[in-house]
């Protein structure tokens, strides 16, 4: 059985200063279908947004916006827990930072729990410990933390739902005529240059993030989907049913 990593972004989960919760629903009914044939791991981001909906901080003071992500991560935990209760599935939470993954020994006892998780049907949720890791809070991201869990829990494919559907071959906010990429075998060094253009008031990354994710995945042979979190036909359509309709694949093992 397949081990997938999917991450969802603060873009996809708020809305109007809010968590999106029909969006979060779609993705845990989706992630309750994958489960039936893949070792199901989720990064989630939403913490200081979730906070923020219950606590009106100015997110731009660091200490304001640690004390947001330990207000909103058990707000953020309780509906996802109560979404998947559902479907009955249960749901854990696994807080963790760059140190972390530093540390052989860390690494392991990360694995250790997530193996454990999955084993007996729960879904880990990780995110980073924002509350306490000051450098993730200033330049963290869970784009990259998604890669590193996805290459330290052993798993076989990392997928990033976003506000960004798919890797496009020039800015489509430039040029209308700016086409997805289908799949992308390797990442122009120039690409990962560029500057960040995050999204929404609650969003670290942008496309930048999401090309270092990809990159560092592909140097370690391990692949990357980026597909919408806004609307999941995509992704079901390339999980579920096996057939490619949008989206971006980044793997060393295909070419277009």
């Amino acid at each position: 059985m397949k081990r997938i990593v999917v991450k969802v972004g603060s873009a996809v989960l708020t809305q109007n200063e809010s968590i999106a919760l029909e969006r979060m629903r779609a993705l845990v009914d989706f992630l309750a279908e994958l489960k039936k044939s893949s070792e199901v791991i989720l990064v989630s981001s939403g913490a200081v947004a979730a906070g923020y909906t219950a606590l009106k901080l100015d997110r731009s003071v660091l200490q304001n916006k640690q004390a947001l992500a330990s207000i909103g991560q058990p707000i953020l935990m309780d509906k996802y827990s109560k979404k998947f209760a559902t479907h009955n599935i249960l749901s854990a939470q696994v807080l963790v930072t760059a140190a972390n993954l530093q540390r052989e020994d860390e690494i392991q006892r990360i694995k250790d729990t997530v193996d454990t998780l999955i084993s007996n049907g729960v879904i880990p949720i990780i995110n980073e410990n924002d509350a306490t890791s000051t450098k993730e809070l200033v330049v963290g991201d869970n784009d990259q933390l998604s890669a590193y869990i996805t290459k330290h829990t052993d798993s076989d494919l990392l997928i990033i739902l976003s506000d960004i559907d798919g890797y496009y071959d020039s800015d489509p906010r430039e040029n209308k005529d700016a086409k997805v990429l289908k799949i992308v075998n390797s990442i122009d060094k120039n690409e990962l240059q560029k500057d960040a253009t995050p999204h929404g008031a609650f969003a670290t990354g942008g496309i930048l993030t999401k090309l270092k994710a990809a990159d560092y995945l592909l140097t370690n042979s391990i692949d990357m989907f980026l597909s919408s979190g806004f609307d999941l036909s995509d992704i079901k359509s390339y999980m579920l049913d096996e057939k490619y309709t949008g989206g971006t694949l980044f793997t060393k093992g295909k070419d277009n």
